[in-house]
């Protein structure tokens, strides 16, 4: 199993959603988060007074899915949430072990 984590810029969540439910992903965690890249924050001008906003709001999307699953669900949250600026985002993936839901005490894959 794997753990998607997708930072993406806040309006192309609903996109993003979508993409994913095109795909057969249902369940997800979305966090609003903070942060900033390469960019490192933006400035911005407020009754003629400049100041830096050092942290970009973003929203973060968490995913636990099959292996078989990582190439499309990857590629379906870069065609949605690419905006081919700067400050799209990234994705990491990452290994996951095991899973129980809580509920039913289903174990591994079932419990997706």
């Amino acid at each position: 199993m794997k753990k998607i984590d997708a930072i993406i810029k806040p309006f192309k969540l609903d996109e993003v959603k979508k993409a994913l439910s095109d795909v057969g992903i249902f369940g997800m965690t979305i966090t609003e988060v903070k942060g900033f890249g390469r960019q490192k924050g933006h400035k911005e001008q407020y009754r003629g007074a400049e100041y830096t906003i050092e942290f970009v709001p973003k929203i973060k999307i968490e995913v636990v899915i099959a292996d078989k699953d990582e190439e499309k669900v990857v590629g379906a949250i870069i065609s949605a949430a690419r905006t081919n600026t700067i400050g799209d985002g990234k994705i990491f993936v990452r290994d996951i072990d095991n899973v129980v839901r809580i509920r039913t005490g289903e174990i591994g894959e079932q419990a997706l």
